[in-house]
């Protein structure tokens, strides 16, 4: 949920409520930097299945992010 919420907030799928796609890169900020804290806050009660997926989850999302803040 939350890393869909990156990619709505990144321009990259539209609002599904609204049907508008826009960029709210801060927005997008935030939600990777809380996907990261609930990182640190989970290490060592996850699968290591659950780590693999988090870890590359964060990885895409920080190298979309990226990608937006260089088109700016």
């Amino acid at each position: 949920m939350l890393a869909s919420s990156v990619l709505i907030h990144l321009g990259e799928v539209a609002d599904p409520v609204t049907q508008e796609v826009r960029k709210d890169l801060g927005q997008a900020r935030y939600t990777i930097d809380l996907l990261m804290v609930l990182r640190e806050k989970t290490e060592g009660h996850r699968t290591p299945q659950e780590t693999q997926l988090l870890e590359e989850m964060l990885h895409d999302l920080q190298v979309r992010f990226v990608r937006a803040i260089n088109q700016k």
